[in-house]
């Protein structure tokens, strides 16, 4: 008999009453060291008192009226983004998945509204991930997501991940846009290097290709800059956002320059949740507190800790690991033992992990998390990497 909850997650056997910072209590009474971060999402730790106390204040006010109406908190929310990055506009969405259905209209409808309407291919890469509606499994094309949810919406070009001569080829008259996370997630902690986000702006430049970069992931903060990009010198047209940015609360959004977003008028779009004054009034608390110079500097020196100690880790277990990835506390553990083995072998030692694409160890911790939380955490990786050598023999 099929569950009451559709069965379309392979679950831990455990489920968890609180959590505080970077802690989980499970209902059994155990504490575990959270390095997931419910897959990047919770940036700010569990229960961090100023999004309790923001939280609190909305609910007490107002929760949703709907996009028919003005929302100050969402104008609030936007004029942050907009002051701190390369947008001009933003709409607001639930989660990324909906970022990426609304980049995938504005670019489509920007090259329709310039008499242009045979531009509709959109470039993406191996490895991607953009979500799991039609739009984003299609934009991925990987079998595993694909496969029996045919037929899949046509217009996406799908190439080697890091081939910039196979980018330059698949360019045409008829490419609107190239879609390309900076750090691969899902598909392994695989960071694009700064080199082929400046030719991917050079070729977007010569050819008025729109540029859409899916930070999702790697972005608010999460790399030791507010947005990945940032590291390589360029700007987008387009970017998809979620996961961090509502700390938590389900929330998501797109950002636009002026020219990118200018088919995008009254009608074209919409949601009935999107940009809510509860998502967005938390998503200010974030943005404010993750966009502090103070705070950016903090997360890069504790990447450099956490590497550090990541690298001593993968030199003890040379059976088990082969290497660090990634940027910022957007980092990797390439195995050579199975990653789904050191995930369970973490659960015995009440550390949480994600596993990835390329049989990785995603560690995706909150980023205040604690100097000594950081510490523990290899400690306890450690004490995995010797239940996982034990069992192997």
């Amino acid at each position: 008999m099929i569950p009451s909850v559709l069965p379309t997650y392979s679950r831990a056997p455990f489920a968890f009453e609180h959590g505080e910072g970077s802690w989980l209590v499970t209902t059994d009474g155990r504490r575990m060291l959270d390095l997931g971060a419910g897959i990047a999402v919770n940036a700010l730790g569990h229960a961090h008192p100023a999004l309790v106390r923001t939280i609190s204040d909305q609910a007490a006010k107002l929760w949703h009226v709907s996009n028919l109406y003005q929302i100050p908190e969402q104008e609030a929310l936007a004029d942050k983004l907009v002051e701190l990055t390369f947008a001009d506009t933003v709409f607001f969405t639930n989660s990324g998945t909906e970022s990426c259905e609304l980049a995938v209209k504005m670019a489509r409808k920007y090259w329709y509204d310039k008499g242009q309407p045979e531009r509709t291919d959109i470039i993406t890469f191996d490895g991607s991930f953009h979500g799991r509606s039609a739009a984003a499994i299609a934009a991925a094309g990987a079998e595993k997501m694909v496969k029996g949810f045919g037929p899949l919406l046509p217009g996406f070009v799908h190439l080697p991940f890091g081939d910039h001569e196979a980018l330059q080829a698949a360019v045409t008259p008829n490419t609107a846009a190239i879609l390309v996370e900076p750090i691969q997630g899902e598909g392994g902690i695989r960071v694009l290097p700064d080199a082929c986000l400046k030719g991917m702006r050079d070729i977007c430049d010569a050819s008025g290709t729109l540029l859409i970069l899916d930070e999702v992931q790697c972005g608010m903060g999460r790399t030791g800059r507010l947005f990945a990009h940032e590291w390589a010198g360029i700007t987008p047209d387009i970017m998809m956002v979620a996961k961090g940015i509502g700390g938590g609360f389900p929330l998501g959004a797109v950002l636009a320059t002026e020219d990118a977003a200018s088919g995008m008028v009254a009608g074209t779009h919409g949601s009935t949740y999107g940009g809510n004054p509860l998502g967005c009034a938390i998503g200010k608390t974030v943005t404010d507190l993750v966009s502090a110079p103070d705070f950016l500097e903090e997360v890069n020196r504790k990447a450099g800790l956490f590497r550090q100690k990541l690298e001593s880790l993968v030199a003890a277990h040379p059976t088990v690991f082969d290497s660090v990835r990634g940027t910022g506390l957007l980092l990797g553990l390439k195995c050579r033992a199975p990653a789904a083995d050191l995930v369970k072998a973490g659960f015995d030692e009440e550390v949480l992990t994600v596993p990835a694409a390329d049989n990785v160890l995603r560690l995706l911790p909150a980023l205040n998390i604690p100097d000594e939380d950081i510490a523990e955490a290899v400690a306890r990786l450690d004490r995995a990497a010797a239940r996982v050598e034990a069992a192997a023999g």
